[in-house]
């Protein structure tokens, strides 16, 4: 089976001339580069990661698109977009000409944007970006999961995915998943996946992780093995890389052969348009 890690960061160390922003922690302290994480990859035998820049390093993207150009058939990156750079909106059209860079990463959980969001002050990023068809991870709140399928039934051709399930980053078990039920309703708009993504860092369960297996189930139910993209966020894991993988393809016997193959990384080829190797297409 052909592995594709719907997310993951890589960073450099902090120094004067690249500094941290203020108050965001890393996932770990030590810095975590391209080759670790392709050692990684290989170790548990993932063909190819998305490369997200991550908020503690000033959502710069030259590390990712470094990696992307380097390995272009193990790397390609989601970019950091500032909402706020005067080019912004002719920006978008291009977005996608820059080698290894395949779609945005937009954190409208951040208070700067949340209210632009609200408020629709950002028609213009989703009508550029349908026009365009770059693809956009959104981090957003379980709260602000109606905003986006308003988004989504206004722009039924834009390319969206929600990281994470929209899972509260500092929460576990219960208390995580306590507005859970906020993300189904999204399944009706065909224009929107899922992340299945960062799972075991939602639950204080050992693997194989059991609490987390009923809302997987929901969420396959809801939006069927072609929207779901699996994916790891792997510096926040309490868990071996490996396990992560086996959480899908060991430990949930309901999911068939053929809807493993689109979770674990066609499906998030396919809607990134990053074309699989031609052995590894069923």
């Amino acid at each position: 089976m052909f592995i594709a890690d719907a997310q993951a960061h890589i960073w450099a160390a902090e120094t004067p001339a690249r500094p941290w922003v203020p108050g965001r922690e890393p996932h770990r302290k030590t810095p975590l580069g391209a080759e670790e994480l392709l050692c990684l990859m290989d170790e548990a035998g993932v063909g190819r990661t998305v490369l997200i820049p991550p908020s503690w390093d000033a959502d710069r993207n030259d590390l990712v698109l470094d990696a992307a150009r380097r390995y272009p058939q193990r790397f390609a990156a989601m970019g950091r977009f500032d909402l706020d750079a005067q080019d912004a909106a002719e920006r978008v059209a291009t977005w996608c000409d820059e080698p290894g860079m395949l779609g945005f990463r937009i954190s409208f959980s951040l208070p700067r944007w949340a209210a632009a969001l609200e408020a629709q002050r950002v028609d213009w990023l989703w009508q550029a970006a349908e026009r365009a068809q770059v693809p956009i991870a959104l981090m957003v709140s379980q709260a602000q999961l109606l905003l986006v399928d308003q988004v989504a039934a206004r722009f039924p051709a834009l390319k969206l995915v929600i990281c994470h399930m929209a899972m509260p980053t500092e929460d576990k078990d219960e208390a995580a998943f306590r507005e859970f039920d906020r993300i189904l309703p999204l399944a009706k708009r065909a224009n929107v996946m899922v992340k299945v993504s960062a799972l075991p860092a939602y639950t204080s369960a050992p693997y194989p992780f059991l609490p987390l297996h009923p809302y997987v189930r929901r969420v396959y139910d809801a939006f069927g093995p072609r929207r779901m993209f699996w994916g790891t966020d792997l510096a926040r894991l309490p868990c071996t890389y490996r396990q992560a993988i086996d959480l899908f393809v060991k430990e949930l016997p309901w999911l068939s052969a053929d809807d493993q193959q689109w979770i674990m990384g066609r499906g998030l080829c396919e809607w990134l348009g990053w074309p699989l190797p031609a052995a590894r297409i069923a």
